[in-house]
């Protein structure tokens, strides 16, 4: 789930495609960018049962890379580009295709260009819309439901989707060429910096300068610095793409979160374990046999072990009845989340997960990036296509800014809250989060859940979900959150200066 993450979409009409079948799905395997150490004691291993476990089944879809004609560059014919993107993930493409329609020469470096992206993207659909990229979804859901325990279900009436990675990474791979963005192959070993332009080495010894450096690279990139510790919170989930012989799942809905956890009812270990710190499922039905399931922490601090994950969803697949027939394809993903910002300005741009822009409270990034590459586009333009050729120390400080003003930075106080907030509460409080959150008037929890409320809306939000909480839920934010909301405060104060 990248979207709440995944995640992280009267019913309105849905505008799904015919559902593929499981042979057309691009691989979903992913692999931990770093190990982080996880929560003592909680490892358990589920009893056999007649429905067996799918995690001995080897996934079958290899990653195959995407044939498209690329502009690939001679080492040998130029060294020097007005901006050099590290990485090609939906934000370096984005970035970089957007530069380039400006005239800026533009160079795209990454280990693999053409690689299939490894994780599962899901989004609202009208995030994607508003980008012009509805013809970017594999298959949409007319509504989504989210189960809060066994006897409440909100059904909340906004489409979801699951974005087509080939299709989307085709489109902007397209954008790219027909803007004269240059790609190399090769991973970035070495970043320095002049005054007035940065370099990059490779490790096929290439070294190529640039008037600016813009890390796409991801969360486990060393090149964007910090001047504060990194406390993030950690988004851990385990997922399938899986024929199974049949599934309880409604086709016409999306399955956001399914905190229940009566299939932990033989498994007292497990069940405790989920009481402190618990998962929900997150699922995708395609058609009567084929799913993508998905058992997520929504956010830790340190991260679940894998292991706990893995047998929280055996356990829950046992008591649904689903057996699972061949795993298609698998995803294995963790997401920080929260946490300081990178330091602003510094000589090195961030886009994407380098720049802080996931959630903090959910996951969700890839939607919300692709909508901020135009911005930082627009100031890096600005600055490199302007007849003064803004350089150095004054560029870095106009896209930083651009990317993150004042009020962006306010608003993320306010999510990072959130997951403070998140994160000091049990499963019993979860639900209760939960159920006041979704009882919000719709333009509030899904503009949470987007990024695209103000500073001044998410504070209506806020008092809006205290009235609409349960006594327990507000004895809960009165006696665990107030450490959070202090600092919450002391960091609007600061930021606001």
């Amino acid at each position: 789930m990248e979207a709440l993450i995944t995640p992280f979409s009267s019913p309105l009409t849905s505008i799904s495609h015919k559902p593929p079948s499981s042979s057309s799905f691009p691989p979903l395997t992913t692999t931990p960018f770093f190990s982080r150490k996880p929560h003592k004691h909680l490892t358990h291993r589920v009893l056999n049962s007649k429905f067996g476990s799918f995690l001995d089944l080897i996934p079958e879809n290899k990653r195959e890379p995407i044939k498209f004609d690329i502009n690939w560059l001679d080492p040998s014919s130029t060294s020097r580009f007005d901006v050099v993107v590290i990485g090609a993930g939906p934000a370096g493409l984005c970035l970089a295709e957007r530069v380039a329609r400006n005239g800026i020469r533009v160079c795209c470096v990454d280990p693999d260009p053409l690689s299939m992206w490894p994780n599962n993207y899901g989004s609202w659909v009208d995030d994607l819309s508003a980008l012009d990229l509805d013809d970017c979804f594999d298959k949409t859901w007319p509504m989504a439901s989210v189960h809060i325990d066994d006897h409440n279900t909100k059904y909340l009436d906004q489409p979801y989707g699951r974005i087509s990675r080939k299709m989307l990474k085709m489109k902007l791979l397209g954008g790219c060429v027909s803007n004269g963005v240059k790609f190399h192959k090769a991973k970035v070993w070495k970043v320095d910096h002049q005054e007035f332009e940065s370099s990059i080495v490779c490790d096929d010894g290439n070294e190529f300068k640039a008037s600016l450096i813009v890390d796409a690279s991801g969360f486990a990139s060393s090149f964007v610095e910090y001047d504060k510790p990194r406390n993030h919170g950690y988004q851990i989930a385990h997922g399938i793409l899986a024929e199974v012989d049949e599934h309880p799942f409604d086709l016409d809905k999306i399955l956001l979160m399914d905190w229940r956890d009566s299939h932990l009812g033989n498994e007292p270990l497990l069940r405790v374990n989920n009481s402190r710190l618990p998962t929900f499922l997150y699922a995708m039905p395609f058609d009567s046999n084929l799913v993508f399931l998905e058992e997520t922490s929504l956010v830790s601090r340190p991260a679940l072990s894998y292991g706990e994950i893995k047998s929280r969803m055996v356990a829950r697949l046992r008591h649904m009845g689903i057996r699972v027939k061949r795993v298609i394809e698998n995803e294995k993903c963790v997401i920080p989340m929260g946490g300081p910002l990178p330091r602003i300005p510094q000589s090195v741009m961030g886009i994407g997960g380098t720049a802080g822009l996931a959630h903090p409270s959910t996951g969700y990034m890839v939607a919300r990036t692709l909508a901020l590459a135009p911005i930082l586009a627009e100031s890096i333009v600005e600055c490199l296509g302007s007849t003064r050729m803004i350089r150095g120390q004054p560029l870095y400080h106009r896209v930083w800014n651009g990317l993150w003003p004042t009020e962006k930075k306010l608003t993320r106080e306010f999510y990072t809250f959130g997951m403070e907030t998140l994160l000091k509460l049990d499963l019993k409080g979860t639900r209760s989060f939960f159920d006041a959150f979704f009882k919000l008037n719709p333009e509030y929890w899904h503009g949470f859940l987007s990024s695209k409320l103000s500073l001044v809306e998410l504070g209506v939000l806020g008092l809006s979900l205290f009235g609409h909480s349960s006594s327990s839920s507000k004895l809960d934010i009165v006696t665990k959150c107030p450490v959070p909301l202090v600092k919450m405060m002391a960091n609007l104060v600061v930021e606001s200066l």
